[in-house]
């Protein structure tokens, strides 16, 4: 009697899929991906100064025992 034949995966068809994913992949990543509340954001906005000395920082750069 004849064994079951199994069915797998040849070894470039296995790369060849792989290949595909890693492509799409790549296209998904390559679109940019900004909101537009991201967008909407004036210059004025993206000039101003975000660093604050809070006192968490402060506590980083004592614990840290960075100069000050």
């Amino acid at each position: 009697m004849d064994k079951p034949q199994k069915k797998t995966v040849a070894r470039r068809d296995f790369l060849r899929v792989l290949a595909a994913g890693a492509g799409a992949a790549a296209a998904t990543s390559a679109v940019p991906l900004t909101s537009p509340a991201a967008a909407a954001e004036s210059d004025q906005e993206k000039r101003k100064a975000r660093y604050k000395e809070t006192e968490h920082v402060k506590a980083f750069y004592r614990v840290n025992k960075y100069p000050q």
